[in-house]
């Protein structure tokens, strides 16, 4: 006979310290995507008219493609057409005015709990001003 192993409940305070951890990830997680996304790119700009173009000598290419030639084109025009609602948009930049102040909040507590530090901040790309806000520090 096997016997029944006994459920095992976590406690509150083990659930809300997993709450307070999802949520300092998801704060860190947002804000550095949102630094990442508003990365200037090299090269020139591109423009809305630049990529319309792009977009209708592709349809034009497509209409006489075959073949392997013309599956890459297929999806040239799908990245085409992504990239040109993106650029209508807005751009595709992201507010980071927005993402800053729970990074701020909860910055500090998972830079501690992951042993991340003031420099691999810095390269990242965060602001010393924003790191500064958080409370993290050169020093630990």
């Amino acid at each position: 006979m096997a016997s029944a192993k006994k459920k095992t409940s976590m406690s509150d305070e083990h659930k809300l310290a997993l709450a307070e951890g999802r949520a300092q990830a998801r704060a860190v997680r947002d804000y550095l995507g949102a630094l990442e996304a508003n990365r200037p790119r090299r090269g020139r700009r591109r423009t809305v008219e630049t990529v319309e173009r792009q977009l209708a000598e592709t349809r034009e290419e497509l209409a006489a493609a075959g073949g392997a030639t013309k599956l890459e084109l297929i999806q040239r025009r799908r990245d085409l057409e992504v990239e040109l609602a993106t650029l209508r948009a807005g751009g595709g930049s992201v507010d980071l005015s927005e993402l800053e102040q729970p990074f701020v909040e909860h910055g500090k507590a998972y830079a501690e709990r992951k042993g991340i530090s003031y420099a691999a901040f810095r390269e990242f790309g965060v602001p010393a001003e924003v790191l500064k806000k958080a409370g993290i520090g050169r020093g630990g």
